[in-house]
């Protein structure tokens, strides 16, 4: 297989962004604050709702189109919601709740417990031996839709459900103690690492994000003084265009009659150049700084002319 290499720019890159808030927190008015953001003003961003409509309370304050996602919440189900939506050209899509994906009506731990009474029926003893078994289709299925949900350009904001959960530790005598390990989002437990950042959005300061991943290139477009708005979303926009040139961007006309005067006002200075810092101080400069209203043949037409008076200046005896 043939492979090639180019310089990196960034381009085009859409970010993926987690909200994970439990009930109060504000995910899902944050999500379109930020989705408004990146469109712009006067255009529209899609909405997938699993959460029973509740995304229509927020029809009046925000331009979007709308789809609800039905059980069962097979991975493969989000997969297509979510590319019907980046073929329709979106450039922000809000998914409201990605938790259903894991424990919704249908979802993965519905799925690993169909497989298992398929496979074992209630036998409880064949069950135990089946139970790392029935996990294969669901896995499978989730890592297909995660493959899927990288390769889709537009921006994507995922909300996630939010628990309280513990772990069980022994202390220092022996005892088994319950530690609290804070609010966690509903979903696999492979999920956040596929998202370019996230945030912790809790109910005392709605909106306010407490970042959970967050590197430093993406610092500036998410304050942490202040919740999560429609200058946040822009400036994800912003940020996501990348430092590559548009494509229907056009390079200025060049004028052949100047290009070639240029070039041979340029060529009769080094032909009467006298020292090496003449040329390489004053000359050279003056062409690098007149490339673009020359032709290209004119402009590489001086460079064996300045080497090969750079050549005589140098042999000349002093």
């Amino acid at each position: 297989m043939a492979f090639s290499f180019r310089p990196a720019i960034r381009e085009e890159v859409g970010l993926i962004i987690g909200l994970i808030a439990p009930s109060g927190g504000g995910k899902t008015f944050s999500a379109m604050r930020l989705a408004s953001g990146i469109v712009g003003e006067g255009n529209r961003f899609a909405v997938i709702d699993t959460e029973a409509r509740r995304a229509l309370h927020y029809a009046d304050q925000f331009k979007f189109d709308y789809g609800e996602l039905h059980p069962p919440f097979r991975p493969d189900n989000y997969a297509d919601a979510i590319q019907a939506a980046d073929k329709a050209g979106y450039r922000a899509i809000v998914v409201d709740s990605y938790s259903h994906e894991w424990a919704g009506e249908g979802g993965i731990l519905d799925w690993q417990e169909e497989e298992l009474t398929r496979m074992a029926g209630d036998d409880w003893k064949k069950r135990e031996a089946c139970k790392m078994a029935a996990w294969i289709k669901p896995k499978t299925g989730h890592k297909q839709m995660v493959q899927k949900l990288l390769q889709v350009k537009a921006n994507l904001i995922l909300c996630f459900r939010a628990e309280e959960r513990v772990k069980m530790e022994k202390d220092s005598q022996g005892k088994t103690q319950i530690v609290p390990i804070g609010f966690q989002p509903v979903c696999s437990k492979e999920l956040p690492y596929e998202l370019t950042v996230s945030f912790l959005m809790l109910p005392d300061k709605p909106g306010y994000p407490v970042p959970i991943k967050l590197q430093e290139q993406h610092k500036a477009i998410f304050p942490l003084n202040q919740p999560l708005s429609e200058a946040s979303g822009k400036a994800v926009s912003e940020w996501a265009k990348g430092g590559a040139k548009k494509a229907d961007e056009k390079k200025p006309e060049v004028d052949p009659a100047q290009s070639a005067e240029m070039r041979d006002a340029f060529a009769i200075n080094l032909e009467g150049a006298t020292t090496v810092e003449e040329v390489n101080k004053h000359i050279v400069p003056e062409i690098l700084a007149a490339k673009g209203r020359m032709t290209e043949a004119d402009y590489m037409s001086l460079d064996p002319i300045r080497k090969e008076k750079l050549k005589q200046l140098r042999e000349q005896k002093p």
